[in-house]
Protein backbone atom coordinates (compact mmCIF):
# COMPACT_ATOMS: atom_id res chain seq x y z
CA UNK A 1 0.00 0.00 0.00
CA UNK A 2 1.22 3.50 -1.07
CA UNK A 3 1.88 5.41 2.01
CA UNK A 4 1.73 8.97 2.81
CA UNK A 5 4.45 10.02 0.49
CA UNK A 6 3.18 9.05 -2.09
CA UNK A 7 -0.50 9.33 -1.63
CA UNK A 8 -0.69 13.30 -2.61
CA UNK A 9 -0.96 12.52 -5.95
CA UNK A 10 -0.39 8.53 -6.75
CA UNK A 11 -3.84 7.17 -5.10
CA UNK A 12 -3.25 8.83 -7.05
CA UNK A 13 15.52 11.23 23.94
CA UNK A 14 16.03 13.51 24.42
CA UNK A 15 17.45 9.82 23.29
CA UNK A 16 17.23 6.54 25.12
CA UNK A 17 20.03 4.38 23.73
CA UNK A 18 18.72 0.62 23.23
CA UNK A 19 21.17 -1.49 21.79
CA UNK A 20 19.02 -4.40 20.21
CA UNK A 21 21.14 -7.12 18.18
CA UNK A 22 19.62 -9.37 15.14
CA UNK A 23 21.66 -12.28 13.64
CA UNK A 24 20.36 -13.63 9.51
CA UNK A 25 23.00 -15.10 8.74
CA UNK A 26 26.92 -14.00 9.27
CA UNK A 27 24.88 -10.43 9.39
CA UNK A 28 24.96 -8.64 12.77
CA UNK A 29 21.89 -5.64 13.10
CA UNK A 30 22.04 -3.25 15.85
CA UNK A 31 19.53 -0.30 16.48
CA UNK A 32 21.70 2.90 17.27
CA UNK A 33 18.82 4.56 17.59
CA UNK A 34 15.23 4.32 18.61
CA UNK A 35 12.76 7.28 17.54
CA UNK A 36 9.95 8.18 20.50
CA UNK A 37 7.11 8.20 18.12
CA UNK A 38 6.10 12.13 18.28
CA UNK A 39 7.06 13.06 21.34
CA UNK A 40 9.72 14.89 22.65
CA UNK A 41 12.02 12.81 20.53
CA UNK A 42 11.57 13.16 16.42
CA UNK A 43 9.89 9.72 15.00
CA UNK A 44 9.65 8.59 11.39
CA UNK A 45 12.31 8.98 9.79
CA UNK A 46 11.68 8.37 5.68
CA UNK A 47 14.70 9.51 4.18
CA UNK A 48 18.59 8.17 4.11
CA UNK A 49 21.24 8.71 6.04
CA UNK A 50 24.82 10.61 4.92
CA UNK A 51 27.92 11.06 6.57
CA UNK A 52 30.48 13.56 7.27
CA UNK A 53 34.22 13.63 7.20
CA UNK A 54 34.07 12.54 10.98
CA UNK A 55 32.00 9.43 10.58
CA UNK A 56 29.04 11.02 12.50
CA UNK A 57 25.55 10.11 10.88
CA UNK A 58 22.68 12.58 9.65
CA UNK A 59 19.37 12.26 8.93
CA UNK A 60 15.85 13.42 8.88
CA UNK A 61 12.30 12.71 10.88
CA UNK A 62 9.01 13.10 9.42
CA UNK A 63 7.32 14.08 12.28
CA UNK A 64 7.82 15.12 16.32
CA UNK A 65 10.68 17.18 18.00
CA UNK A 66 11.30 18.53 21.21
CA UNK A 67 9.87 21.63 20.96
CA UNK A 68 6.25 21.07 22.48
CA UNK A 69 4.62 23.77 20.06
CA UNK A 70 6.46 22.46 16.85
CA UNK A 71 6.87 18.70 16.76
CA UNK A 72 6.40 18.84 12.82
CA UNK A 73 9.96 16.91 12.46
CA UNK A 74 13.91 17.51 12.93
CA UNK A 75 16.45 17.08 11.09
CA UNK A 76 19.59 14.85 13.54
CA UNK A 77 23.05 13.70 14.56
CA UNK A 78 24.39 10.86 15.36
CA UNK A 79 27.68 10.52 16.97
CA UNK A 80 29.77 7.63 17.74
CA UNK A 81 31.11 6.97 21.23
CA UNK A 82 34.38 4.84 22.19
CA UNK A 83 32.04 2.45 23.73
CA UNK A 84 30.11 1.65 20.55
CA UNK A 85 26.89 3.62 21.31
CA UNK A 86 25.76 6.87 19.45
CA UNK A 87 24.75 10.03 21.19
CA UNK A 88 21.70 11.49 19.50
CA UNK A 89 21.56 15.73 18.77
CA UNK A 90 18.85 17.88 17.20
CA UNK A 91 19.95 20.32 15.06
CA UNK A 92 16.66 21.83 13.98
CA UNK A 93 13.03 21.47 14.69
CA UNK A 94 10.35 22.22 12.41
CA UNK A 95 7.59 24.27 12.67
CA UNK A 96 4.92 25.80 10.94
CA UNK A 97 4.87 28.96 9.18
CA UNK A 98 6.92 29.86 7.66
CA UNK A 99 9.29 27.24 8.56
CA UNK A 100 8.66 23.89 6.53
CA UNK A 101 6.81 20.28 7.67
CA UNK A 102 7.71 16.74 7.42
CA UNK A 103 11.08 16.83 6.31
CA UNK A 104 11.21 12.91 4.64
CA UNK A 105 14.22 13.28 2.19
CA UNK A 106 18.05 13.02 2.94
CA UNK A 107 20.23 15.96 3.17
CA UNK A 108 23.44 16.86 1.14
CA UNK A 109 26.40 19.08 2.28
CA UNK A 110 28.00 21.41 0.93
CA UNK A 111 32.27 22.19 0.77
CA UNK A 112 31.90 24.66 3.70
CA UNK A 113 29.73 22.13 6.19
CA UNK A 114 26.33 23.22 5.49
CA UNK A 115 23.39 21.30 5.50
CA UNK A 116 20.87 21.33 2.64
CA UNK A 117 17.41 19.39 2.34
CA UNK A 118 13.49 20.34 2.15
CA UNK A 119 10.62 19.68 3.50
CA UNK A 120 7.21 18.30 1.73
CA UNK A 121 4.58 20.59 3.48
CA UNK A 122 5.15 23.23 5.70
CA UNK A 123 6.05 26.91 4.83
CA UNK A 124 4.14 30.59 4.01
CA UNK A 125 0.84 28.49 3.20
CA UNK A 126 1.73 25.33 5.41
CA UNK A 127 0.97 22.75 2.17
CA UNK A 128 3.67 23.18 -0.05
CA UNK A 129 7.27 22.80 1.41
CA UNK A 130 10.76 24.58 1.20
CA UNK A 131 14.20 24.39 0.38
CA UNK A 132 16.76 25.13 3.67
CA UNK A 133 19.98 25.49 4.60
CA UNK A 134 21.45 24.93 7.84
CA UNK A 135 24.79 26.31 8.66
CA UNK A 136 26.51 25.10 11.94
CA UNK A 137 27.52 27.80 14.31
CA UNK A 138 30.41 27.78 16.85
CA UNK A 139 28.56 27.15 19.77
CA UNK A 140 27.37 23.73 18.49
CA UNK A 141 23.68 25.02 17.36
CA UNK A 142 23.03 25.68 13.86
CA UNK A 143 21.10 28.76 11.73
CA UNK A 144 17.93 27.74 9.20
CA UNK A 145 17.77 29.54 6.06
CA UNK A 146 14.93 29.24 3.81
CA UNK A 147 16.34 29.38 0.35
CA UNK A 148 13.03 28.88 -1.58
CA UNK A 149 9.16 28.80 -0.71
CA UNK A 150 6.93 26.44 -3.03
CA UNK A 151 3.40 27.39 -3.59
CA UNK A 152 0.55 25.14 -4.76
CA UNK A 153 -0.61 24.29 -8.27
CA UNK A 154 1.75 26.93 -9.95
CA UNK A 155 4.42 26.66 -12.56
CA UNK A 156 7.09 26.50 -9.96
CA UNK A 157 6.48 23.44 -8.39
CA UNK A 158 5.59 22.40 -4.92
CA UNK A 159 6.12 19.84 -2.33
CA UNK A 160 9.76 18.18 -2.75
CA UNK A 161 9.56 14.72 -1.75
CA UNK A 162 13.41 14.06 -1.62
CA UNK A 163 16.47 15.72 -1.48
CA UNK A 164 19.01 17.66 -3.69
CA UNK A 165 22.09 17.38 -5.13
CA UNK A 166 24.99 19.91 -6.16
CA UNK A 167 26.65 20.14 -9.74
CA UNK A 168 30.55 21.41 -9.40
CA UNK A 169 29.47 25.28 -9.66
CA UNK A 170 27.78 24.75 -6.51
CA UNK A 171 23.98 24.72 -8.16
CA UNK A 172 21.44 23.02 -6.30
CA UNK A 173 18.66 20.35 -8.62
CA UNK A 174 15.69 18.95 -7.28
CA UNK A 175 12.05 17.93 -7.97
CA UNK A 176 8.61 18.38 -6.60
CA UNK A 177 5.88 16.05 -6.95
CA UNK A 178 3.11 18.28 -7.69
CA UNK A 179 2.40 21.93 -9.53
CA UNK A 180 2.85 23.10 -12.72
CA UNK A 181 1.20 20.09 -14.62
CA UNK A 182 2.65 17.11 -12.41
CA UNK A 183 5.55 17.90 -11.08
CA UNK A 184 9.08 20.08 -12.32
CA UNK A 185 12.88 19.47 -11.94
CA UNK A 186 14.37 22.64 -10.86
CA UNK A 187 17.65 24.29 -10.23
CA UNK A 188 19.09 27.23 -7.67
CA UNK A 189 21.99 29.11 -8.44
CA UNK A 190 23.62 31.23 -5.27
CA UNK A 191 24.02 34.87 -6.11
CA UNK A 192 26.10 37.41 -3.97
CA UNK A 193 24.99 38.59 -0.65
CA UNK A 194 23.44 35.01 -0.25
CA UNK A 195 20.24 34.93 -2.36
CA UNK A 196 19.77 32.18 -4.89
CA UNK A 197 18.08 32.25 -8.24
CA UNK A 198 15.41 29.43 -9.19
CA UNK A 199 14.97 28.27 -12.78
CA UNK A 200 12.36 25.62 -14.08
CA UNK A 201 13.96 22.91 -16.05
CA UNK A 202 11.56 20.60 -16.93
CA UNK A 203 7.75 20.39 -16.42
CA UNK A 204 6.27 17.06 -16.53
CA UNK A 205 3.07 16.77 -18.14
CA UNK A 206 2.12 13.39 -17.87
CA UNK A 207 1.61 10.04 -20.40
CA UNK A 208 4.75 9.06 -22.11
CA UNK A 209 6.62 12.19 -21.20
CA UNK A 210 5.80 11.26 -17.39
CA UNK A 211 4.29 12.63 -14.36
CA UNK A 212 5.32 12.58 -10.29
CA UNK A 213 9.25 12.90 -9.49
CA UNK A 214 9.05 11.39 -6.17
CA UNK A 215 12.76 10.88 -6.34
CA UNK A 216 15.91 13.10 -6.62
CA UNK A 217 18.11 13.50 -9.27
CA UNK A 218 21.83 11.90 -9.94
CA UNK A 219 24.73 14.17 -12.13
CA UNK A 220 27.17 12.34 -15.12
CA UNK A 221 30.62 13.95 -15.91
CA UNK A 222 29.13 15.66 -18.05
CA UNK A 223 26.89 17.80 -16.33
CA UNK A 224 23.62 16.15 -17.58
CA UNK A 225 20.54 14.78 -14.88
CA UNK A 226 19.00 11.52 -14.65
CA UNK A 227 15.86 10.81 -13.03
CA UNK A 228 12.69 8.54 -12.50
CA UNK A 229 8.69 9.56 -12.54
CA UNK A 230 6.32 7.51 -10.17
CA UNK A 231 3.19 7.97 -13.26
CA UNK A 232 -0.17 7.67 -12.65
CA UNK A 233 -3.65 6.43 -13.78
CA UNK A 234 -5.71 9.37 -14.41
CA UNK A 235 -9.48 8.65 -13.93
CA UNK A 236 -11.81 9.36 -16.43
CA UNK A 237 -9.09 10.00 -19.23
CA UNK A 238 -7.05 7.73 -21.70
CA UNK A 239 -3.32 8.28 -19.71
CA UNK A 240 -1.93 4.93 -18.01
CA UNK A 241 1.81 6.33 -17.12
CA UNK A 242 3.53 3.90 -14.89
CA UNK A 243 6.59 5.67 -14.61
CA UNK A 244 9.86 6.73 -16.41
CA UNK A 245 13.28 6.95 -16.19
CA UNK A 246 14.58 10.45 -17.51
CA UNK A 247 17.70 12.25 -18.83
CA UNK A 248 17.69 16.25 -18.73
CA UNK A 249 20.65 17.25 -21.10
CA UNK A 250 21.91 21.38 -20.78
CA UNK A 251 21.82 22.48 -24.00
CA UNK A 252 22.93 25.92 -25.76
CA UNK A 253 21.08 28.88 -24.79
CA UNK A 254 20.75 28.03 -21.05
CA UNK A 255 18.48 25.86 -22.58
CA UNK A 256 17.72 21.74 -21.27
CA UNK A 257 16.87 19.06 -23.51
CA UNK A 258 14.29 16.26 -22.42
CA UNK A 259 14.81 12.49 -22.90
CA UNK A 260 12.77 9.65 -21.94
CA UNK A 261 14.77 6.92 -21.55
CA UNK A 262 12.56 3.93 -20.12
CA UNK A 263 8.65 3.96 -20.09
CA UNK A 264 7.38 1.28 -17.25
CA UNK A 265 4.79 -0.85 -18.19
CA UNK A 266 2.01 -2.99 -16.36
CA UNK A 267 3.04 -6.06 -18.39
CA UNK A 268 3.54 -8.52 -15.63
CA UNK A 269 7.24 -8.67 -16.17
CA UNK A 270 8.65 -5.16 -16.54
CA UNK A 271 8.48 -3.25 -12.93
CA UNK A 272 6.23 0.09 -12.52
CA UNK A 273 6.00 3.23 -9.72
CA UNK A 274 9.44 3.98 -9.49
CA UNK A 275 9.70 6.26 -6.11
CA UNK A 276 13.50 5.98 -5.88
CA UNK A 277 16.79 7.51 -7.73
CA UNK A 278 19.17 6.13 -9.88
CA UNK A 279 22.79 5.11 -9.78
CA UNK A 280 25.59 4.71 -12.15
CA UNK A 281 27.78 1.90 -12.16
CA UNK A 282 31.64 2.52 -13.49
CA UNK A 283 30.58 1.89 -16.97
CA UNK A 284 27.66 4.42 -16.96
CA UNK A 285 24.85 2.30 -16.54
CA UNK A 286 21.88 3.34 -14.35
CA UNK A 287 20.44 0.89 -11.39
CA UNK A 288 17.13 1.15 -9.87
CA UNK A 289 14.22 -0.30 -8.04
CA UNK A 290 10.44 0.06 -8.69
CA UNK A 291 7.30 -0.30 -6.34
CA UNK A 292 5.50 -2.77 -8.00
CA UNK A 293 4.95 -4.79 -11.05
CA UNK A 294 7.72 -7.53 -11.98
CA UNK A 295 6.27 -11.45 -12.54
CA UNK A 296 4.92 -11.69 -8.25
CA UNK A 297 3.90 -7.91 -8.04
CA UNK A 298 6.53 -7.22 -5.57
CA UNK A 299 8.98 -4.74 -7.13
CA UNK A 300 12.24 -5.39 -9.24
CA UNK A 301 15.59 -3.81 -9.36
CA UNK A 302 16.71 -3.35 -12.62
CA UNK A 303 19.74 -1.81 -15.06
CA UNK A 304 19.59 0.23 -18.12
CA UNK A 305 22.65 0.23 -20.81
CA UNK A 306 23.31 2.71 -23.42
CA UNK A 307 23.30 1.46 -26.81
CA UNK A 308 25.46 3.22 -29.43
CA UNK A 309 22.05 4.84 -31.17
CA UNK A 310 21.12 6.67 -28.19
CA UNK A 311 18.48 4.11 -26.91
CA UNK A 312 18.65 2.27 -23.90
CA UNK A 313 18.39 -1.44 -22.80
CA UNK A 314 16.66 -2.46 -19.90
CA UNK A 315 17.38 -5.94 -17.59
CA UNK A 316 15.38 -6.95 -14.81
CA UNK A 317 18.18 -8.14 -11.88
CA UNK A 318 15.45 -9.51 -9.54
CA UNK A 319 11.82 -10.00 -9.04
CA UNK A 320 10.33 -9.61 -5.53
CA UNK A 321 8.26 -11.90 -4.40
CA UNK A 322 5.41 -12.10 -1.67
CA UNK A 323 6.38 -15.48 -0.38
CA UNK A 324 6.98 -15.01 3.02
CA UNK A 325 10.82 -15.03 2.78
CA UNK A 326 11.77 -12.56 -0.21
CA UNK A 327 10.72 -9.11 0.49
CA UNK A 328 8.98 -6.95 -1.88
CA UNK A 329 7.48 -2.77 -2.27
CA UNK A 330 10.89 -1.23 -2.98
CA UNK A 331 10.62 2.43 -1.45
CA UNK A 332 14.79 3.14 -1.71
CA UNK A 333 17.24 3.26 -4.30
CA UNK A 334 20.06 0.85 -4.71
CA UNK A 335 24.09 1.28 -3.45
CA UNK A 336 27.23 0.25 -4.34
CA UNK A 337 29.72 -1.72 -2.65
CA UNK A 338 33.90 -2.00 -3.42
CA UNK A 339 33.20 -5.27 -4.99
CA UNK A 340 30.16 -4.10 -7.01
CA UNK A 341 27.10 -5.71 -5.34
CA UNK A 342 24.21 -3.64 -4.81
CA UNK A 343 22.32 -3.32 -1.28
CA UNK A 344 18.76 -2.10 -0.86
CA UNK A 345 15.59 -2.54 1.37
CA UNK A 346 11.91 -3.45 0.81
CA UNK A 347 9.50 -2.13 2.75
CA UNK A 348 7.53 -5.25 3.12
CA UNK A 349 7.87 -8.72 2.92
CA UNK A 350 10.75 -10.98 4.79
CA UNK A 351 9.92 -13.69 7.52
CA UNK A 352 8.08 -11.41 9.25
CA UNK A 353 6.63 -9.27 6.77
CA UNK A 354 8.13 -5.81 7.99
CA UNK A 355 10.76 -5.53 5.20
CA UNK A 356 14.31 -6.83 4.43
CA UNK A 357 17.57 -5.96 3.58
CA UNK A 358 18.60 -7.12 0.51
CA UNK A 359 22.20 -8.07 -1.24
CA UNK A 360 21.86 -8.43 -5.29
CA UNK A 361 25.70 -9.99 -6.59
CA UNK A 362 26.46 -10.66 -9.96
CA UNK A 363 27.61 -13.62 -11.52
CA UNK A 364 30.44 -14.76 -14.23
CA UNK A 365 26.94 -15.76 -16.55
CA UNK A 366 25.39 -11.92 -16.43
CA UNK A 367 22.87 -13.17 -13.90
CA UNK A 368 22.61 -11.27 -10.46
CA UNK A 369 21.52 -13.85 -7.16
CA UNK A 370 20.01 -12.10 -3.64
CA UNK A 371 21.32 -12.89 -0.68
CA UNK A 372 18.83 -11.30 2.33
CA UNK A 373 21.09 -9.44 4.51
CA UNK A 374 18.12 -8.84 7.60
CA UNK A 375 14.65 -9.95 7.89
CA UNK A 376 13.06 -6.45 10.17
CA UNK A 377 11.08 -8.23 13.15
CA UNK A 378 7.82 -7.59 14.76
CA UNK A 379 9.33 -8.27 17.93
CA UNK A 380 8.60 -4.59 19.63
CA UNK A 381 12.79 -4.04 19.07
CA UNK A 382 13.61 -3.74 15.90
CA UNK A 383 12.86 -1.57 13.28
CA UNK A 384 9.88 -2.03 10.69
CA UNK A 385 9.46 -0.80 7.27
CA UNK A 386 12.56 0.84 6.05
CA UNK A 387 11.77 3.31 3.37
CA UNK A 388 15.35 4.62 2.22
CA UNK A 389 17.90 2.83 0.78
CA UNK A 390 21.25 1.91 2.96
CA UNK A 391 24.57 3.66 2.73
CA UNK A 392 27.91 2.12 3.13
CA UNK A 393 31.01 2.91 4.91
CA UNK A 394 34.74 1.89 4.30
CA UNK A 395 34.82 -0.93 6.46
CA UNK A 396 31.05 -2.65 4.67
CA UNK A 397 29.19 -1.42 6.83
CA UNK A 398 25.68 -0.74 6.00
CA UNK A 399 23.31 1.92 7.92
CA UNK A 400 19.66 2.93 7.36
CA UNK A 401 16.02 3.88 9.07
CA UNK A 402 12.91 2.71 9.59
CA UNK A 403 9.74 4.25 9.68
CA UNK A 404 8.03 2.50 11.87
CA UNK A 405 9.05 -0.53 15.02
CA UNK A 406 11.96 0.08 17.73
CA UNK A 407 11.08 0.08 21.19
CA UNK A 408 8.86 3.32 20.63
CA UNK A 409 7.53 3.08 17.36
CA UNK A 410 8.73 5.82 16.15
CA UNK A 411 11.06 4.17 13.80
CA UNK A 412 15.10 3.59 14.48
CA UNK A 413 18.63 4.32 12.90
CA UNK A 414 20.09 0.51 12.49
CA UNK A 415 23.54 -0.56 11.90
CA UNK A 416 24.01 -4.07 9.89
CA UNK A 417 27.84 -5.76 10.33
CA UNK A 418 28.81 -8.09 7.92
Amino acid sequence: MLDRKLSIRLRATLAIFTLSLFVTGACAAEVLHNFFGNREDGSNPEGSLIFDAAGNLYGTTAYGGPDIDKKHGTVFELTPNADGSWTKKDLHDFGRDPDGVSPVASLVFDSAGNLYGTTITGGHDLTSGIVFELMPNGDGSWTENILRFFFPDGPRGSAPADGLIFDSMGNLYGTTTTGSLTGVVFELKPKAGGTWTEKVLHSFSGGNQGSFPYAGLILDAAGNLYGTTAGTLRIGEDIIDYGTVFELMPSAGGGWDFKILHEFKNDGKDGFTPVAGLTFDADGNLYGTTYGGGNFGGGTAFELTPNADGTWTEKILHKFKNDGKDGYSVRGGLTFDSAGSLYGTTVAGGSDNMGTVFKLTPTAEGRWTEKIVHNFKNDGKDGNAPFAGVIIDASGNLYGTTRTGGTHNGGTVFKITP
